[in-house]
């Protein structure tokens, strides 16, 4: 379902807002759903990347510390280096 809003925008937003949508082939209504559902999900991504952060958890060297044991149990069961990759 569709929603039918009354929005106010700078010109130059408008514009600017305009131009990308022309460029992208799409309708400005279109357009500006699609930047604003990318925005909203940049805040959702960015409330759980703090969220993971607050709660002390470090997913990159959790996911390194994997990838080394994969290879370590790689080398004890095939003699050589992981073939993953």
């Amino acid at each position: 379902m569709t929603a039918k809003v009354t929005l106010s925008f700078a010109d130059d937003t408008i514009a600017d807002a305009r131009r990308f949508a022309k460029r992208e082939g799409l309708s400005l209504s279109a357009w500006m759903d699609q930047a604003a559902r990318e925005k909203a999900l940049r805040e959702v991504f960015a409330a759980h990347a703090a969220a993971v952060g607050r709660a002390g958890l470090d997913l990159e060297s959790a996911s390194l510390a994997d990838a080394q044991e994969v290879g370590m149990v790689d080398d004890l069961l095939f003699g050589g280096p992981s073939r993953a990759a």
